[in-house]
């Protein structure tokens, strides 16, 4: 299966200004992404989707390849991760280069290791789903059978539609968040359906102890704290 690694990095941030290559113990923080994803042997190619030329040069020096700048329309904050992925899609295709499928990995969550990233794509063909995400558990307090949303009366009602919650902690289901960590997606559905799901969702649980998504200066903080205890 032919597989694209896609890194998209925008220049603007605005809770962490310049993360995507902004120091983290001693080299940019794309750079843990980028030395994961070129060890992998399960993806064809690595690319960068970027509209920031000083990224572009930062990803190169990584050995990351840039064979096109991004659109300035697709690097807004509002602008769908969907319509990034599609741009390079198109890029490739209008090349005569085709992919299977697209694995996104994002700068934000820099601590996966070669054997997560390659048991990911293996699951994800093994099962042959519509895309693959890494999640991680949810704590029981945050369980959907747990939490309420508001009627129409403007009283609660259990989120998950059930008319009795569930009393016990011991009896709930265990339910997933999505971390951002991995995405993988056929090609067919990102194309067709414009979704990064599709209608089989297949997963692989990440490790808490290292997870961080990196979205603000505490989040860039609790990095740092991982990083002295991950690569001291």
């Amino acid at each position: 299966m032919r597989i694209l690694g896609l890194i998209p990095a925008r220049g603007g941030s605005k809770g962490v200004p310049g993360k995507n290559i902004k120091l983290l113990n001693d080299k940019p923080l794309l750079a843990y992404t980028s030395e994961i994803a070129l060890q992998s042997k399960k993806l064809t190619e690595l690319i960068i989707s970027t509209e920031n030329h000083e990224i572009i040069e930062t990803a190169k020096k990584l050995g990351i390849k840039a064979p096109f700048i991004r659109p300035m329309n697709l690097a807004e904050d509002t602008t769908p991760t969907i319509d990034t992925i599609i741009h390079a899609l198109e890029w490739y295709q209008f090349n005569d280069i085709y992919f299977d499928a697209v694995c996104l990995l994002q700068v934000t969550c820099p601590f996966r290791t070669v054997d997560f990233l390659d048991k990911a794509i293996e699951n994800f063909i093994e099962k042959d789903a519509d895309s693959l995400v890494s999640v991680l558990k949810v704590p029981h307090i945050y369980n959907p059978h747990w939490t309420f949303e508001m009627n129409d009366k403007g009283n609660l009602k259990i989120a998950t539609g059930e008319t009795e919650i569930i009393s016990r902690r011991q009896e709930l289901p265990t339910t997933y968040h999505r971390d951002g960590n991995i995405y993988i997606t056929k090609t067919k559905v990102l194309l067709e359906n414009k979704s990064l799901y599709g209608e089989s969702i297949a997963f692989i649980e990440s490790d808490p102890e290292f997870y961080i998504n990196i979205d603000t200066l505490e989040d860039w903080e609790k990095a740092e704290e991982i990083v002295r205890g991950k690569f001291k």
